[in-house]
């Protein structure tokens, strides 16, 4: 049987800290923005901190996969991995402000972050639910 804990964790981690949709620290003009649709390099860092924070707080100390008694980073290093590559505007941006695709455009729209959402989740499940990739301490 299949642990979706990690997934569902994961995910509504990706949304609730893209930087820009609820809140950017730091912001383009203040030290914390909220809901401006943008983004930067800096505003990234923090968020894939705040992010590996929480992962670990959720899947290392909290257990919510109570399947393993070892601790597991597989879920914690793809989520983080993920969170900062699927950033939308960072590497890329689908659908775009004014084309399908936009390259390092560090800024995002309401269907570009439901897309890359889609697309954390996909990926994150595959690797995590269908591949098996684990990384367990002991």
């Amino acid at each position: 049987m299949s642990d979706w804990g990690p997934v569902f964790v994961a995910v509504v981690l990706f949304v609730l800290l893209m930087p820009g949709l609820l809140i950017q620290i730091p912001g383009r003009n203040r030290c914390i923005e909220f809901g401006n649709f943008q983004t930067s390099g800096a505003s990234i860092l923090v968020h894939s901190i705040i992010y590996f924070c929480l992962i670990c707080i959720f899947l290392l100390a909290i257990g919510v996969h109570i399947c393993h008694l070892m601790a597991d980073w597989g879920p914690v290093l793809i989520g983080v991995v993920l969170f900062v590559l699927l950033q939308p505007g960072l590497l890329f941006q689908i659908p775009g402000h004014t084309r399908t695709v936009e390259f390092g455009s560090m800024k995002t729209n309401g269907k570009s972050i439901a897309f890359h959402t889609l697309l954390f989740f996909v990926l994150y499940a595959i690797l995590i639910l269908a591949v098996h990739v684990h990384i367990y301490t002991g």
